[in-house]
């Protein structure tokens, strides 16, 4: 049994197809299934049922790959252990964070990060909150920047702002001279959301009722597209389709007049979301999540509330 047999267990469970796995392996596929295959055959057990255009695991296969996956993090932390007598400032930090934060927040924090901490650069990964938090058990990024709440449970996490949401809207709307709108009108509107994944479309319909309301229904908010990213909504309100809800931070002016849109504040109470950095327990590179979180805090984005608050498990 090696270490590598096991990460393609991993894999093929996570994937749910062995090409899909080879490709996330960066083996070729015979290589994989050979390597499993010869696994199984020490163990006596079949792990994964083949056949049909899905692959999934036996019940006895799901409790070791389960256990694979536990024997993957600690391997990952016997390597970190064995780093904590260096500089943990010192090579690169895997960050991963969510589409709908790092557009807005990389740009300033890559440049903080340089300035501060030269020695340490970052390698960063956008993707799904869930993605995100699977590459972190996996071991494969050191720590993520995501908006609560977590799918995940054991997590380590420090705050690092609160961020209210705003109303954007084409320029010619009725309510583009307002001061705010409260979450209960937009159900006469017709909103672009984010697609199913995105966690902001999760947190704007949990935190605006009315559009979780009648999001299910056939008045108002039922009458909804989705994009595939905050941006091509933007563009998608601008040319007059309909009204969206965006995080603050990423308004570059709230009071501008000029362009195809408005944009507008929400009545109290403010939705809003919770960013956060999320690390494995195991993580021991402790001063450089400190540095990250630094360097977020002194970041210029507007509108947010910056959070000095400890570190809790999640």
């Amino acid at each position: 049994m090696t270490l590598t047999e096991l990460k393609y267990i991993v894999a093929v469970a996570r994937q749910k197809h062995f090409g899909h796995a080879a490709e996330a392996c960066f083996v070729a596929q015979p290589t994989l299934s050979v390597a499993i295959k010869k696994l199984e055959d020490e163990l006596g057990v079949t792990i994964f049922e083949r056949g049909g255009t899905e692959v999934s695991t036996t019940p006895l296969g799901a409790q070791i790959v389960a256990q694979a996956e536990r024997v993957l993090e600690q391997t990952a932390a016997i390597k970190e252990i064995a780093k904590q007598n260096k500089d943990p400032l010192a090579g690169p930090f895997r960050l991963g964070v969510i589409y709908t934060i790092g557009p807005y927040l990389l740009p300033t924090l890559v440049k903080t990060m340089i300035q501060r901490v030269p020695q340490m650069p970052l390698v960063l990964q956008e993707n799904f909150t869930v993605k995100l938090i699977e590459l972190l058990r996996q071991g494969e990024l050191d720590a993520a920047i995501m908006a609560l709440p977590l799918p995940e449970q054991g997590m380590m996490i420090q705050p690092l702002y609160d961020e209210p949401f705003v109303v954007a809207m084409p320029k010619d709307h009725a309510w583009a001279d307002r001061k705010e709108v409260s979450t209960a009108e937009l159900k006469s509107e017709t909103m672009l959301l984010l697609g199913n994944g995105h966690c902001f479309r999760d947190q704007v319909l949990e935190v605006c009722p009315e559009m979780a309301r009648f999001s299910t229904t056939g008045d108002g908010i039922a009458r909804t597209f989705e994009g595939s990213s905050l941006e091509t909504i933007r563009h998608m309100v601008a040319s007059g389709i309909g009204l969206t809800v965006l995080p603050i931070a990423s308004v570059p002016d709230m009071d501008s007049t000029d362009g195809m849109l408005r944009y507008v504040h929400f009545a109290k109470p403010v939705p809003d979301r919770r960013v956060v950095i999320a690390w494995r327990k195991s993580f021991t590179r402790q001063a450089a999540i400190d540095a990250i979180r630094d360097a977020v805090l002194a970041c210029d984005l507007p509108g947010v509330t910056m959070l000095d608050e400890g570190i809790s498990v999640q």
